[in-house]
């Protein structure tokens, strides 16, 4: 099935193809017998081609009855290595719409949604789907609720467009993996919330998540990403039309990346202000959003004078409850916002919240991540006893800095880098 494309249809508008879809779907509505079965195979990575096909089905009269994600993509092609690329095809079962169905309730919707994609996720997680894979697996299910009804209302009669239910599903998906990967309080958590970690640590956990691989023939580390950063595998594959954007994009930076779509659906529902981590732990271009290595954080987190000065000095100073917190971007002046570079006009045209000088005040604090970062450069360069000094204190601090690093132990790729120095890190934590 063809997908929005606006590259290849630059006359055309999304509303375009959702009529044509409602008219097919509608056909084949006609067609099929009351007790027919339609399928389609889908296997497509934006919001916008789902909503296109997903809302033709609804307005053609189709009911979702099934959601099946089947391994059809060969792992080695050039979009799947440091990507969310799909691993799967999503094999979507409906059945006609009764001309009965009536109007839901959408509190009865909501209510009913987390129990429904929760289990899915879980069913998913055991049979081995990973990641992007899982996210769009979960849709199906999710759909099955909306589309038996005609049309699903709020309480002052306003009709639920599907545009807002899909972002309510990402948000139940995006807070099921963050309490499997952090726990419940960041699940539950917005800015601030007490035991929670700070938001780039959440978008960090939430960005790695997502691009676990559900290629069954490749071996898994606790996160399980099919290509390592820095891969050459696959480099003589011809990329097809709808690889370039992302293929092309990422040239030979470092690091990992995401369709910035993905990262607005997960990063909003959850008041996570991506332009305040632009720069600092995300790189936003063309469209796509790359998570900074951390040895791109090297100079950033502890200036010119670089890790060594910062260890001499966490090496003397052991007794304070938060040894790095005046060590930290140096570089940054006393009341001056952060450095927000690179920053996409995606953001603009997007419509992201503009971040709030109280926001970016609190930007200049060290986060928890901020931390765990620091102690795997000072690991990487060999410093040892000012490794174990902070280390000790972080213990003394509170449980965050211990979780968050266990967390991302569990989430970096295999053979990444970042896994070795955060496993080594962890190896030298005081028992």
């Amino acid at each position: 099935m063809k997908h929005w494309d606006p590259a290849r249809y630059a006359n055309k508008d999304q509303a375009f193809f959702e009529q044509g879809m409602q008219r097919a779907f509608a056909e084949g509505r006609r067609l099929l017998r009351e007790d027919g079965v339609g399928g389609v195979v889908f296997a497509h990575k934006t919001t916008e081609g789902w909503e296109a096909l997903l809302s033709g089905m609804m307005r053609g009269g189709w009911t979702l009855t099934g959601s099946w994600p089947i391994a059809t993509e060969r792992p080695g092609r050039l979009r799947a290595q440091e990507s969310a690329a799909l691993a799967t095809s999503v094999h979507l079962i409906c059945r006609p719409r009764r001309d009965d169905a009536g109007v839901g309730d959408w509190a009865d919707v909501l209510r009913e949604l987390p129990n429904r994609v929760g289990d899915w996720m879980e069913r998913l997680q055991g049979e081995g789907v990973r990641g992007a894979d899982l996210v769009f697996a979960c849709i199906g299910p999710a759909l099955e609720i909306l589309s038996r009804y005609t049309s699903v209302e709020a309480a002052d009669g306003r009709e639920v467009k599907l545009a807002e239910y899909l972002e309510k599903v990402w948000e139940v998906v995006g807070r099921s993996a963050l309490a499997q990967v952090l726990g419940t309080a960041d699940a539950k958590a917005r800015n601030g919330a007490a035991g929670a970690v700070e938001e780039d640590a959440r978008l960090t956990a939430l960005f790695l998540w997502t691009l676990q691989s559900t290629n069954p023939s490749t071996e898994f580390g606790a996160g399980g990403q099919a290509a390592d950063e820095g891969s050459d595998e696959g480099e003589d594959e011809e990329p097809s039309d709808e690889d370039d954007e992302e293929s092309s994009s990422r040239g030979k930076a470092k690091g990992f990346t995401l369709v910035f779509d993905i990262v607005r659906r997960f990063a909003q529902p959850l008041g996570i202000e991506l332009p305040k981590w632009e720069g600092r732990v995300i790189e936003t271009k063309k469209g796509v959003v790359r998570l900074l290595p951390i040895a791109e954080r090297a100079k950033q987190l502890f200036g010119e004078d670089g890790a060594q000065a910062v260890a001499a000095r966490l090496e003397q100073e052991t007794t304070t409850t938060n040894p790095l917190q005046g060590m930290l971007f140096p570089d940054m002046q006393p009341g001056a916002a952060p450095t927000i570079r690179g920053r996409d006009r995606g953001f603009r045209k997007r419509g992201d919240a503009e971040v709030s000088d109280e926001s970016l005040a609190a930007a200049r604090e060290a986060t928890t991540l901020d931390r765990v970062h620091a102690a795997m450069l000072l690991q990487a360069g060999g410093r040892t006893n000012a490794l174990r000094a902070l280390l000790k204190v972080e213990q003394e601090r509170g449980p965050d800095f211990i979780r968050l690093a266990n967390g991302l132990s569990a989430l970096y790729p295999k053979g990444s880098e970042e896994k070795r120095l955060v496993d080594a890190m962890l190896l030298a934590v005081p028992r």
